[in-house]
């Protein structure tokens, strides 16, 4: 029976997809084998000697402390994609607030009083102030081109709009599925010179902190708006208020309020909205409970930000066994050697490594004694071992 610890609440369809014949999942529990979370800061969370996975319902993992999850050889799965639609629906609405006036349109409306002829008078005298213009014909530049960038070019360019993309590390499988009008990018610089509208999406790391600031803005096209759905850091904000009170910049829509921003003039502030919906608090749950079960009962990894990707078919005879270790010379032969000599026979072996860390996924033909289990936990380099995968 695997024991799960939820940090936050985590979709019942999510949930679903962990058996309670070999599941027990509660928010408080002793002795966890994994962990599923959202929000939940862990960086000050004491970590269970039991743990042996972390499941992060979204796509940041701001909130978890991997480099420590990876040395303890605990893999930290993620959801990339799962809220992608989520985010690219709420790009577009951005963008029609911004192009429409619609905001400051509502506001001047809710304050209208008198009789309904005198508030006809009043729309049609000031709507003047209002007017807006249309997307098509204008042009986005979308920086990250992953799951949401792409799904946000997509529907842009599908809107009319001319597209603009830069993304130096673009996989193979996403640059299938970007539309061939998208345009490419040489650097952030040339997109802002060129663009009326700016969307990212990437995560917040040391390349990408103030990505967007002072010295990059002097470059933006007049009339830019930017919007920022992704996270929090990416764009610099005092750079962005300044730009706007310039008239450098038109406006910025962001997902991330802060004192500075709340009341600005041409600042659309939203309570971190970017993936709050029931749909895709679902697809979230379910895929990190997907994966962090086929890790458990069987060492397939796919979608963690800390290891490498791994699937290995069951043999329909044998045992396996996992084991995670430092990513240095000669640890398969080690692992190798130790099983043989238990005289266990390999009937099928991966490898795989990431960074630095390397997992080996084992099948043998007898069962595992604990002996092979001390062994390799004794062997320099070696982080954790699992035995009994089902």
């Amino acid at each position: 029976m695997y024991k799960i610890l939820t940090l936050n609440n985590i979709s019942v369809k999510g949930l679903e997809r962990l058996p309670r014949d070999g599941y027990e999942v509660a928010s408080e529990i002793g002795h966890p084998d994994a962990v599923l979370l959202r929000s939940f800061k862990m960086h000050d969370w004491k970590i269970p000697t039991t743990l042996k996975a972390i499941g992060r319902a979204g796509a940041g993992v701001n909130n978890i402390p991997v480099d420590k999850m990876s040395k303890l050889g605990i893999p930290v799965f993620n959801a990339p994609g799962a809220n992608a639609n989520a985010v690219k629906e709420l790009v577009l609405a951005g963008m029609l607030l911004a192009a429409r006036n619609l905001l400051p349109a509502w506001q001047y409306v809710n304050n209208l009083s008198g009789a309904d002829s005198e508030i006809s008078k009043q729309v049609e005298a000031g709507k003047k102030q209002f007017v807006g213009y249309e997307l098509a014909g204008r042009t986005l530049g979308v920086i990250g081109l992953g799951a949401i960038g792409v799904k946000v070019a997509n529907a842009a360019n599908a809107l009319g709009m001319n597209v603009i993309g830069y993304d130096p590390n673009i996989t193979v499988r996403n640059a299938w599925q970007l539309s061939a009008h998208v345009k490419q990018a040489n650097s952030v610089e040339d997109m802002l010179s060129q663009v009326e509208f700016l969307t990212l999406h990437v995560p917040f790391i040391d390349a990408t902190n103030n990505l967007i600031n002072q010295e990059r803005l002097q470059n933006a096209k007049s009339g830019l708006t930017i919007l920022n759905f992704s996270r929090n850091g990416i764009v610099n904000d005092v750079a962005v208020s300044e730009a706007i009170k310039a008239n450098i910049i038109n406006g910025y829509i962001t997902d991330f309020p802060n004192s500075l921003l709340i009341g600005h003039e041409r600042v659309v502030a939203l309570p971190h909205l970017g993936a709050s919906t029931g749909e895709a608090e679902e697809n979230c749950a379910i895929m990190v409970a997907e994966q962090v079960r086929d890790y458990l009962e069987n060492g397939t990894i796919k979608n963690s930000v800390n290891f490498p990707e791994m699937k290995m078919p069951r043999t329909k005879e044998g045992n396996r066994l996992l084991v995670v270790n430092a990513n240095v010379p000669r640890m398969i032969e080690r692992i190798s050697a130790t099983i043989a000599n238990h005289n266990l026979n390999i009937m099928d072996m991966l490898n795989r490594s990431r960074g630095d860390v390397a997992c080996t996924l084992v099948d043998v033909d007898n069962e595992i004694p604990q002996e092979v289990v001390d062994s390799l936990i004794a062997t320099e380099g070696v982080l954790t071992v699992r035995t009994k995968l089902r």
